[in-house]
């Protein structure tokens, strides 16, 4: 039992790492929030959440490697406990690029 208990203890941090942005699946936000925007308005709202997210994705990738190697070091996903997490962020601006593109489809735009 103890032994148990230890190896739990043990994988305890690992649970609570950063994952990889490449890991993180898109929020379903619904295409009813972009289709009033006209087709410009769409590229350009496009473009805007595509560097928002690549911003995102480059923080969030900087914690899981900064988690990764506090956990080898020290036993503790430091990243994830100082805030520098940022799965739901990169979830969300997932979502809106997904739901932009199909309303960008849905008009026909180019």
């Amino acid at each position: 039992m103890k032994i148990r208990t230890a190896a739990l203890i043990a994988l305890l941090p690992l649970a609570a790492c950063a994952k990889r942005p490449d890991a993180i699946v898109p929020v379903d936000i619904p295409m009813a929030a972009y289709t009033g925007d006209s087709c410009p308005q769409l590229a350009q709202e496009l473009i805007s959440e595509r560097g928002k997210l690549a911003s995102l994705s480059k923080q969030q990738s900087s914690a899981a490697t900064g988690d990764a190697l506090g956990v080898f070091l020290i036993g503790v996903p430091a990243s994830s406990l100082t805030g520098g997490d940022k799965e739901g962020d990169v979830s969300v601006s997932k979502g809106k690029v997904v739901a932009i593109e199909n309303a960008i489809k849905a008009k026909g735009c180019k």
